[in-house]
């Protein structure tokens, strides 16, 4: 009953198209459907329903079969053939606008064919129904992505693409077809054969990004920042550099910059500035700097303008992203999304982090460079300002975290690294504030550590400099920091039994000479009492030279070890815990074995290192009398 009323609501034309698609007669079907094509509405989805039903799943085959020139009557001609084509490929788009058919096996099985239709240049008038054919089944269901790929879907895609008008509807489809690709495809099917392709579709969806002005443009900011959020940037890096040219990575810019100066959502605006990170771990830090030209602008963007906005962004987003996550942690009521919501802050730190971190790399690299585009005085002004407003609230979240008594979370290690990699480059900022904290920043442990490390490597580049001065000495004394340094020192060292690993030897050296400095002031400020510190780093420098022939090791090990002897005997050195007959004989020849270095016969390694050579002499001329064994072994 319900059925015959919806009938007799049918328009008349309507009805007439369902009496042809129930032919008999191929020829009155293809009339049906091209009565279809022009009366049927593409939101009208019982009707289609009731068209599709009528049709049937395998006249539409055959008919596309036809096109294809693979049904069993060839005849026709060519020109009847592409007709037959473009009305096969229209119908079947506009049926699989209702979500059962569209996920039906009848349309999946049809992929490998529009894929076929994509081939041909004379079908280019229904290239718009082919990508919302293949979006629409994709996005149907598993078996039609899975089937999508397994055709070879991302190869045609990439192929095809970069002939799409910009801003088309076509392309629109095209970025919708990609993200469901992405979204519902494993690593594990993209990144066997497929990286190369989506490698060219992104220096595409680069450029919809940098020329459009529309809502298409906010879609390719989704379609982007999703790819470079995902497990796919890794493995996707290396082909995105081997691209044949850079225009994409200028659109990205293009894009960023535009996203960044205009007011847009703070979703989106983050999302941007994941792109930027994102470019800068691709292409490095100088990627923040260049010209931005753009067709049909008149005026080029300045060079400088990415890195402003993206450094102010960034700041923005640091404190407002600390600020909540203060708020969350120490006074939000807690509920059962606090963790889950904290989780996603410090995800969204890490990543405002790096580009801060990254900014005070370029300028460190660039500093004094005669010409460059930022070295003008105005520009690099307003970056050391931005970078000292943001170290600043840092060290603020620092203070708070401090108060709370708050120790552990890779938010307060990241922090930690950011303020690290800024006074490495000027000790001298924020003075009173760091000494304050300084001893506080030692003590921090990320989520996976049981005792601080990080923490201490992130400051090694800092607590380097600022030991060269008496006042450093001291503040590194007052605050407990030395014991920091040389716990990690000994760490680094134990990490590396079987000689120094590249990652490890900056930081080993870093720490070595913060020590020395410290030891070798230590008659200029209040040194520690407490000297049994210092005795458990010989054993550890001792270890750590036992199978190098390296000059650079030898001495600088030696020169500490010299100077820790200075205030200790070998009677008392024996009497302690972790030091043994053993460890002396080392000590001894490590010793004997610097001191041969001095003569005429020098090598030039070992004339690169005679401020430490003449530090161990005079040590030794010094303490020789307390430590006989040591003596034996010089003298022998």
């Amino acid at each position: 009953m319900e059925s015959s009323s919806r009938q007799r609501e049918q328009p008349a034309s309507l009805e007439d198209c369902l009496k042809l698609l129930k032919g008999q007669r191929d020829e009155e079907r293809l009339a049906g459907l091209l009565l279809v094509t022009k009366l049927c509405k593409s939101d009208d989805l019982d009707s289609l329903m009731t068209i599709y039903d009528a049709v049937g799943a395998s006249f539409l085959e055959r008919l596309l079969k036809t096109g294809l020139s693979k049904g069993v009557d060839n005849s026709g001609g060519e020109d009847s053939r592409d007709a037959f084509l473009q009305l096969s490929v229209t119908v079947l788009a506009a049926f699989c606008r209702v979500p059962q058919i569209a996920a039906s096996e009848d349309m999946v099985s049809k992929i490998p064919m529009i894929l076929e239709v994509m081939s041909k240049e004379s079908v280019l008038s229904v290239r718009e129904e082919c990508y919302e054919f293949l979006y629409l089944v994709s996005a149907g269901s598993q078996n039609g992505v899975t089937t999508l790929y397994q055709s070879g879907g991302m190869k045609v895609l990439a192929s095809d693409i970069s002939s799409l008008p910009d801003g088309s509807h076509s392309m629109e489809l095209a970025m919708k077809v990609v993200q469901v690709m992405l979204s519902k495809l494993s690593l594990s099917f993209i990144e066997v054969d497929c990286l190369s392709e989506l490698a060219i579709i992104v220096s595409i969806m680069a450029r919809q990004f940098a020329v459009l002005h529309n809502a298409m443009k906010f879609e390719a900011l989704h379609l982007l920042s999703a790819i470079f959020s995902s497990e796919y940037l890794a493995p996707l890096c290396n082909a995105l550099r081997l691209l044949p040219n850079e225009n994409w990575s200028n659109h990205m810019r293009a894009g960023v910059v535009a996203m960044l100066h205009n007011r847009i959502a703070p979703a989106e605006k983050f999302e941007a500035l994941i792109l930027a990170e994102s470019m800068v771990s691709i292409m490095g830090e100088a990627w923040l700097i260049g010209q931005i030209n753009l067709p049909n602008v008149q005026d080029p963007i300045p060079p400088d303008r990415c890195l402003l906005l993206v450094l102010e962004s960034s700041r923005v987003e640091v404190a407002v992203l600390l600020n909540d996550l203060a708020y969350t942690k120490y006074e939000a009521s807690s509920s059962s999304t606090t963790a889950e919501t904290i989780i996603s802050k410090q995800r969204n730190l890490i990543i405002a982090f790096s580009l801060v971190e990254n900014i005070i790399k370029l300028i460190s690299n660039i500093g004094g460079t005669e010409g460059h585009p930022i070295d003008d005085g105005s520009t690099f002004t307003k970056v050391i300002n931005g970078l000292n407003e943001t170290v600043t609230v840092i060290l603020e979240y620092l203070q708070d975290a401090k108060e709370h008594g708050q120790k552990k979370g890779n938010d307060l290690l990241a922090s930690v690294r950011t303020v690290g990699s800024y006074l490495a480059e000027t000790p001298i900022a924020c003075k009173e504030k760091v000494r304050e904290l300084l001893g506080y920043m030692l003590s921090i442990e990320g989520e996976e550590e049981s005792s601080p490390f990080y923490s201490i490597c992130f400051l090694l580049p800092m607590l380097c400099q600022i030991t060269m001065q008496v006042e450093g000495c001291r503040v590194l004394a007052s605050s407990g920091g030395y014991k920091a340094v040389v716990d990690c020192l000994i760490k680094l060292i134990g990490q590396n039994k079987h000689g120094v690993e590249v990652e490890d030897e900056g930081s080993i050296f870093l720490a070595c000479d913060t020590i020395l400095n410290f030891l070798l002031k230590r008659e200029q400020f209040q040194f520690p009492e407490d000297k049994s510190t210092f005795y458990n780093l010989l054993k550890a420098l001792v270890l750590w030279t036992g199978d190098t022939n390296e000059p650079s090791v030898t001495m600088m090990a030696s020169s500490i070890c010299t100077l820790i002897l200075d205030f200790t005997s070998e009677d008392a050195l024996l009497n302690h815990l972790n030091f043994d007959s053993n460890c002396l004989i080392s000590l001894s020849r490590l010793i004997a074995g610097s001191l041969a270095s001095w003569g005429q016969d020098m090598s030039n390694d070992v004339k690169a290192e005679m401020d430490l050579l003449e530090i161990i002499t005079a040590g030794y001329s010094r303490w020789a009398h307390r430590f006989p064994q040591i003596r034996d072994a010089v003298e022998r």
